[in-house]
């Protein structure tokens, strides 16, 4: 089945509660979302709150993905909220459900990313990830380059920095 992308939802409580839970699941089956795990849903729903209240109130965009009416990929368009970086956005909280995983769901996510920041008028689309994960090579295979690390910056336990790794999408250049 293919996914169906809605930007901005409506930010209902039971899309709030499937967001919580599916950032609860991402982070215990090891995914670098802000979190370490083992995480509850009382660890990640204030930070979820506060990225919702951003949606809701400010000038950043949730992007959910759904398998069927289940939402299974998430990000958001964070705004700089600074004139001078205006022209580009980070992706932030990029999720794909753990179950889901191998169909695709991550590329067709970032693949909607980058049509939306077109659509939105952006030149560029801006993205961090943990270190030590092999991440960065799913993001150079959708047209993103490293752009900068900064050595040790994350700390997911005593003793255990890892790299964060900025990537860029530059959407001036025509869509591959």
């Amino acid at each position: 089945m293919s996914l169906r992308f809605v930007l901005a939802p409506a930010l209902t409580p039971e899309l709030r509660e499937q967001l919580v839970s599916l950032w609860v699941d991402v982070t215990n089956a090891g995914g670098a979302v802000g979190f370490v795990a083992p995480v509850t849903a009382a660890d990640v729903r204030p930070v979820a709150e506060a990225m919702f209240a951003d949606v809701a109130d400010g000038p950043d965009r949730l992007l959910v993905g759904y398998d069927g009416t289940r939402p299974v990929a998430v990000l958001v368009f964070t705004d700089n909220r600074f004139c001078l970086k205006a022209h580009w956005c980070v992706l932030k909280r990029v999720m794909v459900h753990p179950d889901t995983q191998g169909r695709g769901y991550g590329a067709a996510l970032m693949r909607e990313a980058e049509r939306l920041g077109r659509k939105m008028g952006r030149e560029a689309l801006h993205v961090t990830v943990r270190g030590g994960l092999g991440l960065e090579r799913f993001y150079v295979r959708l047209g993103y380059r490293e752009v900068g690390r900064l050595p040790g910056a994350l700390r997911v336990a005593p003793g255990d920095d890892r790299d964060e790794v900025l990537m860029w999408l530059d959407l001036a250049a025509p869509a591959a």
